[in-house]
């Protein structure tokens, strides 16, 4: 029986979605499956399962089955579903931007440990996307101002939909569309306590898993042969738009955070120290400008 025909309820629905995405060969089928029927019966949780006996109306079945085949055609569930997750955040996620990752979380949370040091910080988050890094430092950091930047129009959108949900925390961000640091106004130079950013770092000739490749915005994806043609210049002009003791985090590749780091120290950096991620490979760097204090 297709999930559009008679009157079934959310456990049938969910059996037989996890049937038909593993048919399909989803490798998430289980994930898939319950994320889908979550955002089409608008119950998460534990909350569906107190309403599994229920039936679903014939417009819930008929969002769920379009969900379906979109995941079943292999598009990613983050834009199938619309919206993620990220630290204390729900964003709005489609194909306009990188989907936000378990990696990017701890960048934001270093992030916000280096804001943290100031009492009132402010930040620029470059090339934005989602808005994911910056808007979790306005909304944790309660007494920061964050700009974001990037260069499409399109993520910007994005980014300005998910402003909306963060309350009173919009008040604080500022959005500029431009290539990193050219977004921002020059008067704006030597001000920030933090630039951060999780530019392009795959390498142009790198293999990509095709729910990436044949989704997600390449331009928000490769740098370049060595994948370094951002995060470099980044690096090099961070240092003059920082105040004393300012930080700068990068995300990158493991296998690029010893290149990223000592160039940071030949620009003038004073410090600039390689993080690891929770499953201990290398995935960020934090430089910090020379001298200051932290009041």
């Amino acid at each position: 029986m297709g999930l559009d025909e008679g009157t079934v309820s959310w456990q049938e629905l969910l059996d037989e979605s996890i049937s038909r995405l593993q048919e399909a060969g989803v490798e998430d089928a289980l994930i898939s499956a319950r994320r889908i029927v979550e955002e089409a019966s608008g119950f998460e949780g534990a909350e569906l399962v107190l309403h599994f006996t229920e039936p679903a109306t014939k417009r819930c079945v008929a969002h769920l089955d379009s969900m379906m085949a979109r995941r079943m055609d292999g598009e990613p569930l983050q834009y199938v579903v619309g919206r993620w997750s990220f630290r204390m955040l729900d964003l709005l996620v489609d194909s306009r931007v990188l989907i936000p990752r378990p990696e990017t979380e701890e960048v934001a949370g270093w992030a916000i440990e280096e804001a943290q040091r100031f009492e009132t910080p402010t930040v620029v988050d470059l090339g934005t996307g989602t808005g994911a890094i910056g808007l979790s430092v306005a909304t944790e950091v309660e007494q920061s101002l964050v700009y974001l930047t990037d260069l499409s129009s399109d993520a910007l959108a994005v980014a300005r939909a998910n402003l909306i949900g963060t309350g009173r925390a919009a008040a604080r961000v500022t959005i500029s569309e431009g290539s990193w640091f050219n977004a921002l106004h020059q008067d704006l130079q030597g001000s920030f306590n933090v630039v951060v950013s999780n530019p392009p770092y795959v390498r142009e000739d790198d293999e990509l898993p095709a729910v990436v490749r044949d989704w997600e915005p390449g331009m928000a994806l490769r740098a370049g042969a060595d994948g370094l043609n951002d995060l470099l210049p980044i690096a090099t002009e961070a240092i003059d738009w920082l105040v004393p003791d300012g930080a700068l985090v990068l995300e990158m590749a493991p296998d690029q955070t010893q290149v990223v780091a000592e160039h940071c120290l030949a620009v003038g950096f004073a410090s600039a120290e390689v993080r690891a991620d929770l499953s201990g490979r290398a995935r960020a760097v934090v430089a910090r400008t020379p001298g200051g204090t932290t009041d």
